[in-house]
């Protein structure tokens, strides 16, 4: 069987061919542009392609692709370092994918196949073949061509979209068959030590560098899923949301941000996903003084502080909810004993909500989280139905009053508008009876394109800031000096 290769279809897909079928990213390319179907017939049927002395293609891949995934190196660490060059080869990193070629080149050399032939295969050598085959992405390479702006590909079924700049479209490109989604899916999992199988239909892949790969199979999905989020920020800081790319903020916001944290407010931030809700925490982060001990307590590690502010005083915990001994309940206890000042949360979740309640309430004052909620007015509820989730006898209204006060005391809001990432709310959350309101310090105007500072502060927020941070008492008062703070 042969491979058919066209323009992006709407997702209907047909039988399933023959998973070792062969792609040539330069022939489909050049089929878009002409719009018509068909290059030559070439590649792997099902019988295999064999060369000199009955050696089958088909076979020699499978035994390449076990080369590679078999660990290298002498110590942990050399193998740990392995595994993430044939991840980030896998996914599209130029460097690694010369190094993992050199490998395969290196090996047909000892096999003494450099000079085989395989029949007519769109490759300028067996090693090329083998990559592709082994290593490439298919179609996805074609998608990976044009890297600028590109945070994430989002494969469902054989559908692919693209998000650039936070937006989401559908692509030029798309798979012919699921199958070659699930021979991709299978290489990550391989290089993993890890399996994508009807016991167990997903798989996650996190890189050092803060990519991701997140993959589902039939069964657990409609059809198989594989997103893949690239990191690309490299630069973490308030300034860098002022700079005319970026405009998240503007100079009286980025004042009143860094206000908030001086005066160590507790801070949640919500948002729809791809709006910049972690890159907010860490320019938030980057302005606390390097000598605060931070403390970060996940399920996996998704912050990274340490990797992005290697000067700053934290500590990062990776707690196992199946784990007692290495538990969030653990990680809490010892957290507590290692004088945290600050806890940050990338996320709150189920499990983690009682234990981030607990944190904030207990004289962390300037921690900082996030929550996924529909508008700042809806944080403490969700917060207080996750707490509620443990089964312990708690009282609702006590528990979101508790909230508000203490753990939500300041939200943003981030969202995208006019394909920007935007700050666009800052409240600050306050009794009135017995409701919580939300006072908006700062409101993001879309008619006039500009950030207007209200200032709606309560009593009890200009104590704190007058007490912490005089100087911004006096700018939001107007400029008429400290004493009026």
């Amino acid at each position: 069987m042969t491979a058919v290769y066209g323009k992006a279809d709407d997702g209907q897909d047909g039988e399933r061919p023959d998973p070792l079928s062969r792609f040539s990213a330069a022939a489909y390319a050049a089929q878009l542009q002409e719009g018509k179907q068909g290059p030559p017939p070439y590649g792997i049927s099902e019988e295999g392609v064999s060369g000199p002395g009955g050696q089958d293609l088909g076979a020699l891949t499978e035994e390449a692709r076990h080369m590679l995934a078999s660990p290298r190196g002498f110590s942990d660490d050399d193998r740990r370092r392995y595994a993430e060059k044939l991840n980030r080869a896998v996914i599209g990193f130029p460097q690694e994918r010369q190094e993992l070629l050199a490998i395969l080149s290196d090996w047909i050399i000892k096999k003494r196949l450099q000079h085989a032939s395989f029949g007519q295969l769109p490759y300028g050598s067996l090693a090329e073949a083998l990559f592709a085959e082994v290593i490439g992405l298919n179609v996805l390479e074609l998608v990976l061509k044009d890297r600028e702006g590109l945070e994430e590909v989002q494969v469902v079924g054989t559908r692919i979209f693209e998000v650039r700049d936070g937006v989401a479209s559908r692509s030029a490109f798309s798979f012919n068959t699921i199958a070659q989604v699930e021979r991709i899916q299978q290489n990550l999992v391989l290089f993993n030590d890890d399996s994508i199988s009807p016991r167990k239909r997903w798989a996650e892949v996190l890189l050092q560098d803060g990519s991701r790969v997140t993959m589902t199979g039939f069964g657990f999905t409609a059809q198989p899923t594989l997103t893949i989020r690239f990191y690309t920020v490299r630069r973490f800081d308030l300034q860098t949301l002022l700079r005319p790319e970026y405009r998240s903020i503007d100079e009286s916001v980025y004042r009143l941000l860094r206000c908030i944290v001086k005066s160590r407010f507790n801070m949640v931030v919500i948002g729809p996903t791809n709006t910049g809700k972690t890159h907010l925490i860490k320019a938030l982060i980057a302005a606390m003084p390097d000598e605060e001990r931070i403390v970060t307590i996940e399920g996996r590690f998704e912050l990274r502080l340490q990797r992005d502010f290697p000067d700053k005083n934290v500590i990062e915990y990776e707690a196992d909810e199946d784990d007692p001994q290495h538990g969030p309940q653990q990680a809490f206890k010892l957290a507590l004993r290692q004088s945290p000042q600050r806890i940050c949360h990338a996320e709150i979740r189920d499990a983690d909500a009682n234990i981030y309640v607990r944190a904030c309430t207990r004289g962390h004052e300037g921690s900082i989280t996030s929550v996924h909620a529909n508008s700042l007015e809806d944080v403490p509820d969700a917060i207080t139905d996750m707490c509620m989730l443990d089964g312990r006898a708690m009282n609702a209204a006590r528990l979101t009053r508790r909230i508000a006060e203490h753990v939500t005391q300041i939200g943003f809001e981030m969202r995208m508008v006019g394909g920007s990432r935007k700050l666009v709310r800052i409240g600050e959350y306050v009794f009135r009876g017995d409701a919580i309101e939300v006072r908006d310090w700062a409101r993001y105007d879309e008619a006039r394109g500009a950030w207007l500072l209200k200032a709606e502060l309560s009593e009890r927020a200009w104590e704190r800031i007058g007490r912490l941070d005089p100087e911004s008492c006096a700018w939001l008062r107007g400029g008429r000096g400290a004493d009026s703070c």
